[in-house]
């Protein structure tokens, strides 16, 4: 009788104990999913260059990819979250060791020192030094939250690790380096660091970003080319006016959306995918608005605004302890505001980046590196707090 009363107390145990977020976990596929067709739409021209004029070759590789993206968010997500932040420190520390050596034997593509190459594999140290300090700032805003208003014990070790990583990113990543700064600086905020700290690492990252500007007229080129005036000393006028130059792929992806219209041209269909210069990656967002219209976008940029629901107010909201709303809070901020600078750049609104659009945009490390935030974010759903525990 005890046996049978202690198996019916541990199914109901297994029962009660929350699963995964089945919401983020539909979003997610839906991405990748919507992605393999729209990279497969858009590599067409890269393959006639790169990989003989078929198109799937490229297609298989990025789908490979998606697999281990796939594998990555299933591996984490069963992972204890806690057991993981025990390695922050050294993950921070390897990831800021492979950023050094990029300055030392990185590899270029595109006219930037970013990757890494083992063998036949390449990847960015950028990506994976993001996840790494997500992780590790995680882990000091829950140990720091008796004293966190203090500079000194409080926030300057944050300080410190926010801007060792950016500044080792933006030597040759300045948009990712940005980024990631917003990022675990609004993290700080929630984790109740003071409003006048935040606001002094601001303007300090602010100068740090001008005066990588200043040593760049390439990233001088493409400011000055979306205010539409120079203000750099170090640039040229020609380039930066030059319609067929700094300015020429951004009034290409503004065409892409004038062609697509409401509904778009169709799938497969693009026009502009010819003209982009990496338009399966950096302006993905730009052929689903011309080939799936302002409808097929709004569905896109709603995926995000559903992941950020979920991830805010129905995993960190509950999460069973500091370290679990950080991490969630995060990870979440981090794939949603990615995603909403890829479609504000391609629509005009931002300067030119290489930001790849979450799950959608054709990669390797950035997938890989977005798996592992959603895994994060599903590790802490599994042990998410019920309303009704939290009301008792």
């Amino acid at each position: 009788m005890n046996r049978l009363r202690a198996t019916s107390r541990s199914k109901t145990t297994a029962a009660s104990k929350p699963s995964a977020d089945r919401y983020v976990q539909f979003v997610v596929v839906a991405l990748m999913a919507f992605g393999v067709v729209a990279v497969y739409s858009a590599v067409s021209f890269l393959a006639e260059t790169k990989a003989g004029g078929e198109p799937e070759r490229l297609l298989l590789r990025h789908l490979v990819r998606v697999l281990l993206a796939a594998g990555a968010i299933v591996v984490v997500s069963r992972m204890d979250y806690r057991r993981l932040a025990r390695w922050s420190k050294p993950l921070l520390l390897g990831s800021l060791g492979l950023l050094l050596l990029v300055q030392v034997a990185g590899v270029a593509f595109g006219g930037a020192t970013r990757w890494l190459r083992i063998g036949s594999l390449a990847f960015q140290p950028s990506d994976l030094a993001g996840v790494a300090l997500l992780l590790h700032l995680s882990v000091l805003l829950t140990r720091k939250q008796s004293y966190i208003h203090a500079f000194d014990r409080g926030f300057l070790p944050l300080l410190f690790w926010i801007l060792l990583t950016a500044v080792l990113i933006g030597i040759e990543n300045l948009s990712t380096a940005v980024l990631l700064t917003a990022s675990m600086l609004l993290l700080c905020f929630v984790g109740r660091v003071r409003v006048l700290h935040l606001a002094g690492s601001g303007l300090l990252g602010l100068l740090l970003a001008t005066l990588m500007l200043l040593t760049s007229p390439q990233r001088a080129a493409r400011v000055e080319a979306f205010l539409g005036t120079k203000i750099f000393p170090h640039t040229e006028a020609e380039a930066v006016f030059d319609p067929q130059n700094e300015g020429y792929q951004a009034r290409q992806a503004r065409i892409a959306f004038a062609m697509g219209g409401l509904t778009g041209v169709g799938p497969g269909k693009s026009v502009q995918r010819d003209f982009l210069p990496a338009p399966y990656n950096d302006f993905i967002f730009a052929i689903v608005a011309e080939e799936y219209g302002l409808i097929g976008a709004l569905l896109l940029l709603g995926a995000l605004l559903m992941l950020l629901f979920r991830g805010y107010l129905r995993i960190a909201r509950r999460a069973p302890d500091p370290l679990g709303f950080f991490l969630a809070f995060g990870a979440t901020t981090m794939l949603v505001l990615q995603g909403f600078v890829h479609a504000a750049v391609t629509c005009g609104l931002l300067p030119v980046t290489g930001l790849p659009f979450p799950f959608v945009s054709y990669g390797g490390t950035s997938l890989l590196t977005s798996g592992i935030l959603v895994g994060l974010l599903l590790s802490v759903s599994r042990r998410v707090q019920s309303p009704e525990t939290e009301r008792s």
